[in-house]
């Protein structure tokens, strides 16, 4: 039988995602729900561990990192009416920082958020699978 901690899915967003979303009035609640979505498959895969994902009754648009599937960061959020979509240098960007991310450890992400960069979302039962 499979460990579950295996399988344990961990969810993080960064300290300007978070501003950003605040800004826009998007729940932590919110981002649990459209987490479990990215999971099912229901995202824009733009490859190499970015996918973007629509928000708040598709006025927003995030970009999320993942590592494996097992690790995932809300990186970055924009308003579909300020820019259609994200760069090609910023994709290439964002995909050098899935690499840079999968080469973190356990105390490296704790330190992160001791720090404030990063915040973990979507505790215990709400974890999105």
């Amino acid at each position: 039988m499979a460990d579950p901690a295996a399988r344990a899915v961990r969810v993080f967003k960064t300290a300007c995602f978070a501003k950003a979303a605040r800004k826009a009035r998007i729940s932590e609640d919110q981002l649990c729900v459209a987490i479990r979505q990215v999971v099912k498959g229901q995202a824009d895969d733009l490859g190499g561990g970015v996918f973007k994902k629509r928000l708040n009754k598709n006025m927003y648009r995030a970009i999320l990192l993942t590592q494996a599937g097992q690790r995932w960061t809300y990186e970055y959020l924009f308003a579909k009416k300020d820019r259609a979509n994200i760069e090609d240098d910023e994709l290439a960007a964002f995909r050098q920082l899935v690499k840079g991310y999968e080469t973190l450890s356990e105390r490296q992400i704790a330190q992160l958020m001791q720090d404030g960069d990063l915040t973990e979302i979507c505790h215990d039962d709400e974890a999105p699978v």
